[in-house]
């Protein structure tokens, strides 16, 4: 039997998950940098949210996912319906999913493949000792993260779409000038955003700045 399988599609995905989505008896564990790990990532927490019962989940996040206000509610929505959410400062790759500690979904970055322009694709493994290994670093993750109540009463930067971009743009190493230009934005505008930020992350200058984003998660697209 084959114990792994490509996805090259964000529609194949879905057609292989809805059903477990829409399961009762389907335990979910989620890693990811924030809440969009592929495009129907979020309809699937609903349809989960939306049965009765407990639900059997557990997803771990980067910081990068409490900067937006939106996201930091749908998050408090997750956790009423019985979601175990952490936050976690260690790196954490663009998804990875576990369905019922049996198959691990890799999402890998977007494509731009003939076969599915704009769209990322996905590896499905149900080899025992590679699904095995990577749940045992999710757990030794798991352990040392924050629980999400308490990420929620921490001071995090607020970062919006704009000033994650200019974040990127520093880490890039690009001059201001360049930076400014490919952003669409004046000089001026960018330099006073950079110097917002050194305040935002509680920095003493752009290096810091870009080592303390890069810890939050911040800086990755």
């Amino acid at each position: 039997m084959t114990q792994v399988v490509m996805l090259r599609s964000d529609l194949e995905l879905w057609a292989r998950i809805r059903p477990l989505a829409e399961s009762d008896d389907t335990e979910w564990v989620n890693v990811a940098r924030d809440l969009d790990t592929w495009p129907g990532a979020r309809e699937a927490a609903r349809l989960t949210m939306r049965r009765d019962g407990a639900v059997r989940a557990r997803k771990l996040y980067s910081p990068a996912v409490l900067a937006d206000e939106r996201d930091r509610e749908a998050l408090r929505e997750m956790a009423a319906h019985g979601m175990q959410i952490r936050i976690t400062a260690t790196p954490l790759s663009r998804g990875t999913f576990f369905i019922d500690r049996r198959t691990m979904i890799l999402t890998s970055p977007m494509t731009s493949a003939p076969a599915a322009p704009g769209h990322r694709t996905y590896t499905v493994s149900a080899t025992p000792a590679l699904v095995d290994g990577a749940y045992a670093l999710f757990e030794a993750a798991w352990e040392s993260a924050t629980d999400l109540a308490a990420s929620l009463s921490a001071e995090w930067p607020r970062i919006d779409a704009q000033s994650a971009r200019v974040l990127r743009a520093l880490a890039s190493g690009a001059t201001d000038e360049t930076a400014a230009r490919e952003l669409g934005m004046s000089l001026r505008t960018y330099r006073r955003r950079v110097a917002e930020l050194l305040v935002a992350l509680n920095a003493g200058s752009r290096f810091q700045a870009g080592l303390r984003a890069g810890e939050m998660g911040l800086t990755r697209g």
